[in-house]
């Protein structure tokens, strides 16, 4: 049977670990070509590990030159552009009161600028692509309010409120745009705190359901926005968080 994504073109932002690393494989498994990029040289590895399928950049999504770059070698090497997968994101919690200038900034430059160049920079390939898939990795903290995550939270509010204004202006085009929502989720980004058992003990017991997340829980989300099946999907918001913003 061909896989889900059979035939797709997909560039994959913040690809070097975590929850973008397990899309980049998931998606040549289901039969795509990736562009995965991150800033951090390990990416390249995981483009040698997935063989033809897969091509590698190291990327600062903040900076627009550099989008120009991944869309044009991912044009060279694979003729068109499908999907695009925001991933890419910085998370630094603190109080306002202790939150820096650069630690705000920062927070913009890669979560927010970093998802607005990569949605401006696809639209044309997409246009003459007949259309596109654009899928907004944002967060739980982007639907409601949390303590001590001002820089990161006001990002994700952003991109989503981004992801609705892209997806009406598109749509004629047949560009899909759509975000995710996660919530507690075993990765780097939480996983430093992996060793403290009574830590991830007490956010587990925080969700509903019980658990903390796993990567699998957003991969087949991103799966459907990504495939041809959720073809009448645009504007949406796909949450996966345990039931915490219940």
């Amino acid at each position: 049977m061909p896989g889900r994504l059979e035939g797709k073109v997909a560039i994959i932002t913040g690809a070097a670990q975590g929850q973008g690393a397990h899309e980049a494989r998931a998606f040549v498994a289901e039969g795509a070509k990736v562009m995965i990029t991150d800033v951090r040289d390990s990416v390249i590895e995981l483009a040698n590990e997935l063989g033809d399928a897969a091509i590698a950049m190291i990327h600062d999504v903040s900076n627009e030159a550099q989008w120009e770059d991944v869309v044009a070698k991912t044009l060279e090497a694979f003729g068109k552009i499908d999907v695009l997968i925001n991933n890419a994101g910085i998370y630094a919690p603190g109080p306002i009161t202790e939150i820096t200038t650069e630690n705000f900034v920062a927070h913009f430059n890669v979560n927010q600028l970093g998802t607005f160049l990569g949605m401006r920079s696809v639209v044309e390939p997409m246009k003459a692509n007949g259309g596109g898939s654009i899928i907004n990795i944002c967060s739980g903290a982007g639907q409601r309010g949390y303590p001590d995550m001002i820089p990161y939270l006001s990002t994700k509010w952003a991109v989503r409120g981004m992801t609705k204004a892209t997806a009406r202006e598109l749509a004629p085009f047949k560009i899909r745009v759509n975000s995710v929502h996660p919530g507690l989720i075993d990765t780097p980004m939480i996983g430093g705190a992996a060793a403290d058992v009574q830590m991830m003990k007490e956010l587990a017991d925080s969700v509903p359901l019980g658990r903390i997340g796993t990567t699998d829980d957003v991969l087949e989300p991103v799966i459907y926005l990504a495939s041809d099946t959720s073809s009448y999907v645009t504007g949406a918001e796909m949450t996966m968080d345990g039931g915490t913003g219940l």
